[in-house]
Parts: structure tokens; C-alpha cells; sequence
């Protein structure tokens, strides 16, 4: 039975209406986070810094207020390089563990495999443990032939090869053998 067509439920323009509401939600949402993200920005700001009227105030108040801000400022600057340092040593340290685990991964690639030769036995050793007594010698089992047999059908006279040679060589040889194809074989 072949597969139908699976049609949507909702039709195109209700689609585009749908994702056009979520888009509508998606921008209040973020305009919302805007506007908090800065309240607490300002939130942040007046508890660390205090809005004070400096006018009319007497010098050793204003030296006394510069000595702590100076204070202030040298306390934030030492803070800011504390953390800076970590970032550093942080950032070395997942570099230098990255490059350990390059270095594993490269040094430990598996082998290409080889093709081995087992024989039988040892397959089935290897299968069965112990429980292995039966030997699967196929050579034992094949049909034996008598090599007495097959030489007495074609008896084969051995000679000098190199008699042979001499006697066919040059023009008397093939003269001989022309002769040897007219004749008819004597019987």
C-alpha cells in the first residue's frame, strides 16, 4: 500500500498569522529584558556609587573624599587584575588540556586489521576450549589415489633432450620431419 501524503492541519495563512503573533511575543519579551537588564544597571550603579552634592565643601573634605575614592579605584583596579590573571591561567589550562587530547587521540589509532590464517583446530580451540578432542584434519579424509596407476596408462620413454635438438636442427631436421608427415606409419 503506498503512503499518502501527510496534509498539514492549518492552512498556510493561519501559519503566517501564528508566526507572526510569536514574533510580536518574542519582541515584547526581549524589549522587557532590555528595559530590566538597564533598571538593574542603574540599580547597581547607585548602591556602588553615591550621588553627593560637592558644592560648598571645604578643601581637607574634598582632599578626604578624593583619598578614598583613590582608595576605591585601586581596590576595584587590583580586583579587576586578580580576575584578569585567572581568565589567563584559566584560558592556558583548557589549551594545554585541548592539546592533551589531540595528542591521546592521535597516538592511540586503531591498527589496521590484517588477515590471519587459523586453521580448523585452532578455530574451533579457540570456539570450544577444552572441549575441543575432535580433530578436523580434511587432508585425512580425501580420497587417495594410486600413483602406480597413472604411470603405467602413458608410459613415457626418457632421452637426451639434447640429441633431439641436433637431429631437428638446421635444414636436414625439417626435412625429416616433412618426410616422417607423407609417409603412412608402419605398422
Amino acid at each position: 500500500m503506498p503512503e499518502l501524503e501527510r496534509k498539514s492541519k492549518i492552512s498556510a495563512s493561519r501559519k503566517l498569522l501564528l508566526k507572526s503573533l510569536m514574533l510580536a511575543k518574542a519582541k515584547e519579551a526581549w524589549d522587557q529584558d532590555h528595559i530590566n537588564t538597564q533598571e538593574e544597571k542603574e540599580k547597581y550603579l547607585n548602591e556602588r556609587v553615591p550621588r553627593e552634592n560637592y558644592l560648598g565643601l571645604s578643601l581637607t573634605v574634598l582632599q578626604e573624599l578624593c583619598r578614598d575614592l583613590h582608595e576605591k579605584v585601586g581596590i576595584v583596579d587590583e580586583e579587576r587584575y586578580d580576575i584578569e590573571v585567572k581568565v589567563n591561567h584559566n584560558t592556558r589550562e583548557i589549551q594545554d588540556l585541548r592539546m592533551k587530547v589531540l595528542d591521546l587521540r592521535g597516538k592511540f589509532k586503531r591498527p589496521a586489521l590484517r588477515r590471519v590464517r587459523v586453521s580448523a583446530d585452532a578455530m574451533l580451540r579457540a570456539l570450544l576450549g577444552s572441549k575441543h578432542k575432535v580433530s578436523m584434519d580434511l587432508r585425512a579424509n580425501l580420497k587417495s589415489v594410486k600413483k602406480e596407476d597413472t604411470e603405467k596408462e602413458r608410459p613415457v620413454e626418457v632421452s637426451d633432450w639434447r640429441k633431439n635438438v641436433e637431429a631437428m636442427s638446421g635444414m636436414e631436421g625439417r626435412k625429416k620431419m616433412f618426410d616422417a608427415a607423407k609417409s603412412p606409419p608402419a605398422q
